[in-house]
């Protein structure tokens, strides 16, 4: 479980006494343009369960509510010997997974190879190439053997966390290329052959058993070692959750005629939650990130939250401050380091939170570091106020996807398994999301909370992994429902 250090007092009393009353005036203000409180988070969670079920209907809606085909959870009985691929933007990662008799344990070998970057921006087969020379070392490594035809095929659960559409669980569309990748011609194909032709290619011994999400997997690692598991976040430079449904609550799948009360696992990709912009509530900042975006017009919830936008909304209010006539910030100093898009990241704002100093001399130094400016104390305090405000309201926000998924389901009491950066690494981000979720769902003082979101179990490697195993023991049962390609499930 990820260890929070306490919260110190937002606005360290006394602290603001040397702050000239321009400066006051800016940091009330900002607190008015980024503070939730408790009636406007419950108001966007109503909105957001309404969201949820019109993502599942078959007009859809803004979240596209992905199926996934993942069909139950695991008991922790699972047995066996599975790999998992896991691409991500900056690597990929090839695991052996070995689950073993000890219910919910498991045995994990893992290696990572660097993504080119020549490979992002390349030819389809180049990258499919690559993947197939990863696997076909790792194996080759990893077992000592003449000739890999001897192997008897490897299960594989493949981790592909871009947004895709599965009409069965052993394939998947590619909708758009995101994470700094844009190869023509995949965009709207199923990449499922091509993997699995890159493979024939080399004979490996290897079986495409699953395609799978990360927050999927997350929310399935999590379940295998803990059972109270029922909601899987990932709160980093994106932001998504996933949860099992019934079938009979996702009309969208109705004509599969499964049974109304089988569980599916719902991959939402709510970032996409208000595109509207009807209820969350926009700064003048956040309507530039959006507007100044690849996809303007998207992701309007994700754009407010994840990691990849926090140190651009602080950077936009900081250069605008300094602009305003009306207040006195960086006077007469150069700020073009500032004003250069994306600049900051989400780790900027944490390091200012976590400076322990009264005269934020950690925070000073950043500044003079990578800004070139020369702060002073009361253009730091405003500095540490803005962070905190950030990153408050990040933290209060997602708090309204769980409650919301909380609310659909009537889920009175669970684990919510999370990962990602800015869950891990970003200040209080735990314990402030905790405390929106104590406001948004009216729970007693002085009583443990019934809903915890704690740090998830590796979701791309052990949860691709189980995803596989699940999927070849359903089938075993005679379960077949989306599975495309049956031969070798046996």
């Amino acid at each position: 479980m990820v260890a929070f250090p306490p919260r110190r007092q937002p606005s360290r009393k006394g602290s603001m006494a040397d702050v000239p009353k321009d400066l006051l005036e800016q940091i009330k203000e900002l607190e008015r343009l980024f503070t939730v409180d408790q009636a406007k988070l419950k108001e966007i969670t109503e909105h957001f369960v309404k969201e949820l079920a019109k993502g599942l209907s078959v007009e859809g809606g803004s979240i596209p509510m992905n199926p996934t085909w993942v069909m139950g959870y695991p008991d922790g009985n699972e047995t066996g010997t599975f790999l998992a691929l896991d691409m991500g933007g900056t690597n990929l990662r090839v695991c052996e997974i070995i689950l073993v008799e000890e219910k919910g344990e498991f045995d994990i070998i893992q290696s990572k190879y660097r993504m080119p970057e020549d490979l992002k921006t390349g030819e389809s087969e180049e990258l499919w190439e690559y993947i197939a020379d990863c696997l076909q070392q790792f194996i080759e490594y990893h077992h000592d053997v003449e000739d890999l035809q001897q192997i008897d095929k490897l299960p594989l659960g493949f981790t592909f966390s871009f947004p895709v559409t599965q009409n069965y669980i052993d394939n998947g569309v590619l909708q758009r290329w995101t994470k700094g990748f844009d190869i023509a011609g995949v965009e709207g194909k199923d990449v499922a052959p091509l993997f699995e032709a890159a493979l024939e290619k080399r004979k490996l011994p290897v079986k495409l058993g699953a395609l799978i999400n990360d927050t999927t997997g997350t929310l399935i690692a999590s379940h295998y070692t803990d059972d109270t598991m029922q909601i899987g976040c990932i709160f980093g430079t994106g932001c998504n959750a996933a949860y099992m449904e019934n079938c009979g609550s996702v009309p969208k799948i109705a004509e599969y005629n499964l049974p109304p009360d089988m569980p599916i696992a719902i991959n939402c990709e709510y970032g996409a939650f208000d595109n509207e912009h009807i209820v969350l509530p926009r700064t003048p900042y956040d309507v530039i990130v959006d507007e100044d975006s690849p996809r303007p017009g998207q992701q309007a919830f994700e754009k407010m939250i994840a990691g990849l936008y926090l140190g651009e909304l602080f950077r936009l209010a900081l250069v605008d401050l300094h602009d305003n006539k009306h207040a006195k910030l960086f006077e007469n100093q150069d700020i073009g380091k500032l004003r250069e898009a994306y600049s900051l990241d989400a780790s900027f704002l944490s390091m200012i939170e976590e400076d322990p100093f009264e005269n934020l001399s950690e925070t000073a130094e950043l500044f003079q570091r990578e800004l070139k400016i020369k702060a002073n104390k009361p253009e730091l305090e405003l500095c540490r106020r803005l962070a905190e405000l950030i990153g408050t309201r990040a933290a209060r926000l997602s708090a309204c996807g769980v409650a919301a998924i909380c609310k659909k389901k009537n889920i009175q009491s669970c684990h919510v398994g999370a990962d990602g950066s800015v869950f891990n690494k970003y200040p209080h981000f735990k314990a402030r999301g905790a405390q929106a979720l104590r406001e948004i769902l009216d729970w007693p003082k002085g009583k443990r909370d019934p809903i915890d979101i704690r740090a998830a179990e590796d979701g791309s490697g052990v949860g691709a992994a189980l995803i596989a195993a699940l999927t070849i023991k359903r089938f075993k049962a005679g379960n077949h429902a989306g599975i495309r390609n049956t031969e070798g499930m046996l």
